[in-house]
């Protein structure tokens, strides 16, 4: 990965260094980049349905899985940190080969099942939007997509810096979304912290929203993403750097939470209050926010569709490049490698599959590498020869374990429910 040497970035490191006065700005952005995956066009599917059927009772799921992601991304980033390294390289060091090699494997085809979820997401924005066909659609995500990724040429700055944009996109169309909905705001900050069901139907959801919010390939990348991109000398210095960077992860993540929660708000406050309690597709959701809220409601739906979808998209592809990397150091051009992974969503769309369905199942493959990934991460990150002076405390292991138990158990039982 190229990393930006931008005066922000140089500035960053003098601040570690004791030559600089603090300023934020250069320790922000990783964590943007990760947190695309926290808002991607499966959230979108999942919180509406959540919404729509059990109005704001599952609030308190959102807050919960924000909560563990925070935990999550901090390891990852703090993997990078400490070791100059990220999490599939150190994989690759310490681990046999044979195992190495599955754990590439899956990891490239939970690379593919997300880039066909943030693509056909996209699509289906364009085509909400401008009333396009799904394949034309289709390709003009391809060349915006090539556009948002060729970025990188000009150094890894411009491209966190078009991720932000892209997610403070998303949240300004749910503020605004929001103000037209006009939530009871008591019973939403009720919700978000008194834990309640309403029958096993969501149970169910509520796994749903856990299972498209954490992203395994997001835990991959973190770390790469902290790789060198602002250099440490010394131990002291790398604890100065991950206290900066806990509140990059802070930041990103509160907002990547708040719009999770503004989606399931807004699905609550229109849709079940007004009796559509069965809006579960995007193209249905769209359909009905027009004549609840306006045309405007509708285009700003759709628009937060699409920038969600670009941007999850080209983060998407960037993991799946760090993990070759860092598995088998084998890099291939970033066009191949993308033409590779949008051929499957062309594939859906020319086949008259319905996208909405494929989007949704393509999560539940997700939810096949969330162990491949979490497990690895928590088992480094308590490790003393790993991680030197940035080892977890034993609280932070126990908290991650737990976390990790949490998620691996409730997406087995998504499984075995979605299968039976």
């Amino acid at each position: 990965m190229r990393i930006d040497r931008a005066e922000s970035i140089d500035h960053g490191e003098r601040v570690l260094h004791g030559t600089a006065r603090f300023r934020l700005l250069p320790f922000i952005g990783p964590a943007f980049i990760a947190a695309v995956a926290y808002v991607d066009p499966g959230n979108f599917a999942t919180n509406i349905a959540g919404g729509s059927r059990y109005g704001y009772t599952l609030v308190w799921v959102i807050v919960a899985s924000n909560l563990m992601a925070m935990l999550i991304q901090t390891l990852s980033a703090k993997l990078g940190v400490a070791t100059g390294r990220n999490l599939a390289e150190v994989c690759r060091d310490r681990f046999p080969r044979r195992v190495v090699i599955g754990l590439w494997v899956q990891a490239e085809a939970i690379a593919i099942a997300t880039d066909l979820a943030e693509f056909l997401g996209a699509a289906i924005g364009l085509h909400l939007l401008f009333g396009i066909g799904l394949l034309p659609a289709a390709g003009i995500t391809a060349v915006c997509a090539f556009g948002i990724l060729g970025l990188q040429r000009f150094g890894f700055r411009p491209f966190e810096a078009v991720i932000a944009v892209m997610v403070l996109v998303i949240g300004g169309c749910y503020v605004v979304e929001l103000f037209k909905a006009h939530p009871d705001l008591g019973a939403v900050g009720r919700h978000a912290v008194l834990p309640e069901f309403q029958g096993k139907g969501s149970v169910l959801l509520a796994v749903g929203i856990l299972g498209a919010t954490v992203m395994p390939h997001v835990i991959w990348l973190h770390s790469a993403l902290m790789q060198d991109r602002i250099r440490t000398q010394n131990e002291e210095q790398k604890r100065r750097l991950m206290r900066f960077t806990r509140i990059d992860v802070t930041i990103a993540m509160v907002i990547a939470g708040l719009i999770n929660v503004a989606m399931l708000v807004m699905a609550a406050s229109t849709f079940f209050k007004t009796g559509h309690h069965s809006v579960q597709s995007l193209e249905g959701a769209h359909k009905t926010l027009e004549p609840l809220l306006g045309s405007a409601a509708s285009a700003l739906f759709a628009i937060a569709l699409i920038a969600s979808g670009l941007s999850s998209s080209a983060v998407g592809t960037l993991a799946g490049q760090v993990v070759m990397q860092g598995f088998i150091h084998r890099k291939i051009p970033i066009v191949v490698r993308r033409t590779v992974t949008m051929a499957p969503a062309f594939v859906v769309i020319g086949l008259g599959a319905d996208p909405s369905r494929t989007l949704i199942l393509s999560q539940v493959i997700l939810s096949f590498g969330i162990p491949f990934a979490l497990v690895p991460l928590v088992l480094f990150t308590a490790r003393r020869e790993v991680m030197g002076g940035l080892v977890n405390a034993r609280a932070t292991t126990a908290a991650a374990w737990v976390v990790a138990a949490v998620i691996i158990a409730l997406n087995v039982f998504l499984l075995v429910q979605t299968f039976a």
